[in-house]
């Protein structure tokens, strides 16, 4: 279910593309609309529906809660089935007052403001401009993250319900600012402190969220020039972890492919390293990438090799497996029963 600011966005454009989307008798009411109110005029409208704040009480109550829509949900389920312009006039009065009111004070329906007003941004010219909106948003993340004690991206998801989830926008920010970060360096330091608070908070988070994670920490050294950190990094994880096929690629690339001045005997040495690994994980992709940088050194008959035993080790055999019950789970890991999933 999307929160009331999701909810308020969509309808928002719907209302801006459509002249004739609702009359004006009907509309729903709007964030938009309290804009032209004054402060007392949103008190009166809270009054007007028995409910009485001044500033210094609406202070206790943001200061407890995640969002507006919190503060109003408890009043509303106090009422009895209020009409849902009430409703949305509680909501609307409440989120305006807060971000006039207490602006460093971070809620979800301005954190979910920061977030789209970065998507809009983006762009082959707009990644700074974007990424220090988006570097706002992060703080107010981290903020509510400990405000809420919020364990896991899962659980603020979950309270969060915004237009873009936390689990798609982290690495949506971790992308950017390495755009950023190619226009001014700041950003790439700015990246690497995003990497490193995402990894200390969600060590478990997510294994594929949490590899790519790596690899743009290290990658952000790579580019800023501090080899010796990276070279530490991915032997650290390399060692824990030696069947991380796209491990070893992102090593390699610091060296080759990422790098303006390559080194291409160091990438090929790695890449053949961890083509050493038994069972080494994504093995295609490393052969592909060792294709590619055998190409970069002029040795094109080589490449071709590695291409053909890429191509080879794509036909595998046929793996017999035992009958599924429908009634169990379902061995692809989506926790459904397997007549709900692959046995559909």
């Amino acid at each position: 279910m999307l929160s009331w600011v999701a909810m308020d966005r969509i309808v928002e454009k719907q209302r801006a593309g459509d002249a004739t989307y609702r009359q004006p008798s009907e509309r729903k009411v709007l964030r938009s609309d309290a804009q032209p109110l004054s402060d007392d005029d949103l008190l009166a409208k809270l009054r007007s529906f028995g409910i009485e704040l001044d500033r210094v009480s609406l202070e206790r109550l943001c200061l407890k809660a995640l969002s507006a829509e919190e503060i109003a949900t408890p009043w509303l389920e106090q009422r009895n089935r209020p009409a849902e312009m009430e409703s949305d006039w509680i909501w609307v009065c409440l989120t305006a007052l807060w971000q006039r009111w207490f602006p460093d004070q971070p809620c979800f329906e301005l954190l979910d403001d920061k977030m789209q007003a970065g998507y809009e941004l983006q762009g082959p010219k707009g990644a700074v401009a974007a990424c220090r909106i988006w570097l706002e948003a992060w703080r107010d993340v981290l903020g509510l993250l400990d405000k809420g004690g919020l364990p896991s991206i899962h659980a603020f998801d979950q309270r969060f319900r915004g237009s873009q989830s936390l689990f798609n926008w982290i690495q949506d920010l971790e992308d950017e600012l390495w755009n950023a970060g190619l226009e001014d360096r700041q950003f790439l330091t700015a990246r690497i402190a995003v990497c490193e608070e995402g990894l200390r908070r969600f060590p478990a988070e997510d294994e594929l969220m949490t590899e790519n994670r790596r690899r743009a920490l290290a990658e952000s050294y790579f580019e800023l020039g501090e080899s010796d950190t990276a070279e530490a990094l991915y032997r650290d994880w390399l060692q824990a972890d030696p069947r991380w096929g796209w491990g070893w690629i992102g090593w390699s690339d610091g060296y080759g492919f990422l790098r303006k001045v390559r080194d291409w005997p160091r990438a090929e040495q790695i890449l053949r390293e961890g083509l050493a690994v038994d069972l080494v994980r994504d093995r295609l992709d490393i052969l592909e990438r060792l294709a590619d940088v055998c190409d970069e050194q002029g040795r094109k008959g080589e490449a071709a090799q590695l291409r053909k035993e890429a191509k080879r080790s794509v036909a595998t055999p046929k793996v017999t497996r035992p009958k599924i019950g429908r009634n169990e789970p379902c061995p692809c890991g989506s926790g459904k029963k397997f007549k709900k999933c692959c046995g559909a």
